[in-house]
């Protein structure tokens, strides 16, 4: 039996590889492990001066990175009404701004002042061949010698398009920064974080029902925070819903991790508490890293308005989400170094 077996199991791996979708995984999985090493340096032809143009350097670039329900479509919508930049709305979004088919006509009621994501991506068509849906669940963790080419020469056609000053709002990019950097070395990042108990508030999209005590049985993924754990645990095992079943801590760790790497790679690292309390003074610094004319200042007051804080203490009593921060800082503390 087994002699009749082996040849049966042979014969459909090799139709299996031959398939052109299987060989294309296979030579993306390949790639990835290989120029994940990134043991070697580069060094300069010296038979020949090859210089990178600024555009692909990140010269006068602007990435906003910040965690859904941050603010950053607020920062973003702020850039967008100057004249002296084009800003462009969470390139990476499954509902691709750049393709109308796909993109719709919604705008989330909670963003204010927003009339549509798209307008600057319009006309954008060669991103159409670039772009990868995968991007928003899969390699969420990226390092500087990770190898993406189409991401990178997606990235690159949208700052050539800009004919002013462009800014890249992004939701999908806080474990990539390191990535991101590297590729765009003089580009200026600048990270949003906001109070975790009130952006764990913003992400329930019915508080009633996911209440505090019933919230580990009826919790309903609405931002990706699942996708995020299924990708990301790999890399923090403690992602993983088997090691920590409860939706606010497995939050709380992804909320954390993502201010270490702001923290550690931006250029600036801002709270949504300040921007919206402190908008001109926020702001104001932003410019100044950013090397841009203060003449944004004068649209502050018609976009960023004073917003409530501490919403979570009508959801949970500060125990209920003191006592999960103080085990999740724990296996932090084992995990991570310091």
């Amino acid at each position: 039996m087994k002699k009749l077996i082996k040849p049966l199991i042979v014969k459909f791996f090799q139709k299996a590889l031959v398939q052109a979708d299987i060989q294309k995984t296979l030579v993306e999985i390949q790639a990835k492990r290989v120029n994940s090493i990134g043991l070697i340096d580069n060094l300069e032809n010296p038979y020949t001066s090859i210089d990178v143009p600024k555009s692909e350097q990140g010269e006068g670039v602007v990435f906003i990175t910040g965690r859904f329900r941050s603010g950053s479509t607020l920062l973003w919508n702020l850039f967008r009404q100057s004249d002296e930049f084009t800003a462009f709305y969470e390139p990476f979004n499954e509902r691709q701004w750049f393709n109308p088919q796909m993109r719709g006509d919604t705008v989330d009621s909670t963003h204010r002042g927003v009339d549509d994501y798209w307008r600057e991506f319009d006309g954008l068509d060669a991103l159409t061949p670039l772009y990868d849906e995968n991007w928003i669940r899969d390699d969420l963790f990226m390092n500087e010698h990770s190898y993406m080419p189409n991401m990178k020469a997606f990235i690159d056609t949208i700052i050539e398009s800009s004919s002013t000053r462009p800014i890249l709002q992004f939701n999908r990019v806080d474990f990539r920064l390191t990535w991101l950097k590297k590729q765009y070395p003089k580009a200026s990042i600048i990270h949003l974080y906001r109070n975790p108990r009130d952006q764990w508030c913003s992400f329930l999209i019915d508080k009633k029902r996911m209440n505090k005590d019933c919230v580990e049985e009826t919790y309903v993924d609405n931002f990706y925070l699942d996708i995020w754990c299924e990708d990301l645990y790999r890399h923090f095992p403690f992602l993983h819903a088997q090691q920590t079943r409860h939706p606010y801590k497995r939050f709380y760790y992804i909320w954390k991790l993502s201010y270490i790497f702001g923290q550690t790679h931006s250029n600036l690292s801002i709270s949504y508490e300040d921007l919206v309390a402190n908008p001109e003074n926020v702001v104001g610094e932003i410019l100044t890293v950013i090397r841009a004319d203060k003449s944004l200042l004068d649209k502050v007051g018609a976009t960023i308005s004073v917003t409530s804080v501490d919403a979570w203490k009508a959801y949970a009593p500060e125990d209920w989400f003191l006592i999960k921060e103080l085990e999740c800082e724990r296996v932090l503390q084992s995990f991570l170094r310091k």
